[in-house]
């Protein structure tokens, strides 16, 4: 099976950090993987992205046209790429950020979570991301919870392994959120 997932958000939103995490996650379960950052380096707020693609056999282009999953952090992203997402694909947003009022996506899953007011419910608006990637293995069953948890040891650097587990439980808000 092959699995390709597109985030944006604005940089400090840890839109990297997910797709890492979601590499290492991968790459746990013994899939192949391909990881594309891309992200404005002006200053913080810039536009920050990447495509993960996984897969059993080859992974082929990290370059996405049309990603099978997008998760979108905020207003300029969904503008930008919603439309985006394949015929069957599921779009994952922030409705924390994004207003997604009057849009129409035939074909195409939405899935609003608020996951700003979640990270902050839990004490950090930079869990914002570890809300998303909960969402996002909930929606699609890519990968398991478990793999997850095992690749924050990887992703993190060893002086925020201490945070591993708030990191977790924002995951596991991210994914009852997406339940709906």
């Amino acid at each position: 099976m092959r699995y390709d997932v597109f985030f944006a958000g604005y940089g400090g939103q840890g839109v990297l950090l997910a797709g890492n995490l979601l590499s290492y996650a991968a790459i746990h379960e013994g899939k192949n993987v391909s990881f594309f950052p891309a992200y404005g380096v002006e200053k913080r707020g810039g536009a920050a992205m990447c495509t993960v693609v996984f897969a059993d056999g080859d992974t082929g282009s990290p370059v996405v046209g049309n990603p099978s999953v997008s998760i979108l952090l905020n207003q300029l992203s969904f503008d930008k790429y919603a439309a985006k997402v394949k015929q069957g694909g599921v779009c994952i947003v922030n409705s924390s950020l994004v207003d997604t009022a009057g849009v129409e996506l035939p074909g195409i899953e939405i899935v609003l979570v608020p996951m700003n007011q979640i990270a902050l419910d839990m004490g950090d608006v930079r869990m914002v991301n570890m809300v998303a990637c909960g969402a996002y293995i909930e929606k699609t069953g890519a990968l398991k919870g478990s793999s997850l948890e095992a690749a924050l040891k990887k992703a993190l650097p060893e002086r925020n392994h201490k945070l591993i587990p708030a990191n977790v439980k924002a995951m596991e808000a991210g994914a009852l959120a997406a339940r709906g």
